[in-house]
């Protein structure tokens, strides 16, 4: 088994109950698999889960590592649209999604492993999944990247207080040892400090409050003189309000120049205020990635395809990133960990700063508020972490075979 030296110490624990926080790319599905493989075949009919925060993410990023790395030889059938397999032995591996805690009762757990539990609602734990373990008295591993001091630092806390049944593990990115230092040193000039902490060196951060805090009507507002033959508009569809957001771009810095708000109003309507506004410049739309199905008007036409037949080009993702992403792209460039700032804002876009300045976090959570402020937020997200991903997501995790 080719472990690292960090995951071979939480390999070997024998304590009941394991949580694990660990800085992007540690290899935290390559051990989950190994984990949810022993637990397998330690016995005959043993029912193993392996659990994300929603359906799709666990299919997306454990299906095919699990079939990959277990041997063929342990398993009679694998159904890929219920995400089961079944073992030689009986034993049965299952993927779930935590967006429905209700849907996962019912069941007696052997094993299971809750995959970012950070942005799970607390009840599939304590309320669901906890009382599935006590009938075989089975055991959990929770890994994942921090959120905030919220439910998954209580967990990770309970290892450090002297619980007997419960063991804590803390590992950076560079422990993990799947990525290079130069790629670490990359990633804080790409980051702000706060988002590097959490990311890479696996840190609590407390993310209450303000969620831009990168923002500041000092440093990021002023008065900005550009002149380019292309536009970049991040783009949020509602009715109340529709939000766009216009920007140009000078290398790697995005300058805000102006902003559209419109109330109980539609697509058409934005599309036709865009092409009034700048008739004579190449716009490239960057909107929710929903756009590609979302439909609302007459006709069943999309966003998307509405914004194309008025001319535009449009640049949007196949599926939506991780809400975190999206802030912490916007973050980095608000002000990156070394002290730049790669985002300005005119004043005349008194909703984006206003937005920025306000938006927070509901108390005591990692999750924004929906307050008005999110739209253009929103919007602004979309045009940034298209254009500006995270680092995080350019390093693949290689599947490796477990024997």
């Amino acid at each position: 088994m080719l472990l690292t030296l960090p995951q071979s110490e939480i390999f070997t624990s024998s304590s009941r109950f394991r949580a694990v926080v660990a800085g992007r790319r540690f290899g935290k599905t390559f051990l989950s698999t190994g984990e949810i493989l022993r637990a397998a075949i330690s016995g005959k009919n043993k029912n193993c889960w392996y659990v994300a925060p929603t359906y799709g993410s666990a299919k997306e990023i454990a299906w095919d590592m699990l079939i990959q790395t277990i041997p063929p030889e342990y398993l009679t059938k694998t159904n890929e649209s219920s995400l089961t397999m079944r073992l030689i032995n009986g034993s049965v591996i299952s993927l779930k999604g935590a967006e429905k805690p209700n849907n996962l009762r019912g069941r007696a757990l052997d094993f299971v492993v809750l995959d970012e539990f950070a942005d799970m609602r607390p009840e599939a734990w304590y309320e669901v999944i906890r009382p599935s373990l006590s009938d075989r008295l089975g055991s959990a591993l929770f890994i994942g990247t921090p959120k905030g001091r919220n439910h998954f630092y209580d967990l990770y806390s309970k290892g450090l207080d002297g619980d007997a049944d419960w063991q804590s593990f803390q590992y950076t990115t560079i422990q993990g040892g799947n990525v290079p230092q130069t790629e670490i040193e990359q990633a804080q000039q790409d980051l702000d400090e706060r988002t590097f902490k959490q990311e890479y060196e696996a840190q609590f951060v407390n993310y209450s409050g303000i969620i831009y805090y990168g923002f500041s009507r000092e440093e990021s507002v002023g008065k900005i003189e550009a002149d380019h033959h292309t536009l970049h508009v991040g783009m949020d569809f509602n009715l109340d309000p529709m939000s766009a957001v216009v920007c140009v771009r000078h290398h790697d810095t995005l300058l805000a120049i102006d902003e559209v708000v419109m109330w109980g109003s539609n697509t058409d309507e934005m599309a036709q205020e865009l092409r009034a506004r700048y008739p004579d410049k190449r716009v490239i739309i960057y909107p929710d990635p929903a756009s590609r199905q979302r439909k609302t008007s007459a006709g069943g036409r999309t966003d998307l395809s509405i914004l194309q037949n008025a001319g535009f080009e449009v640049k949007a993702k196949t599926r939506h990133a991780l809400v975190r992403d999206r802030i912490n792209a916007v973050n980095s460039r608000l002000l990156s960990s070394d002290g730049q700032r790669k985002l300005l804002i005119d004043p005349k876009c008194k909703q984006t700063i206003e937005s920025l300045e306000r938006q927070t976090y509901k108390e005591g959570t990692s999750i924004p508020n929906k307050d008005g402020f999110d739209h253009m937020n929103d919007a602004l997200g979309y045009l940034v972490e298209y254009l500006f991903p995270v680092r995080t997501e350019r390093i693949v995790e290689q599947p490796r075979r477990w024997t």
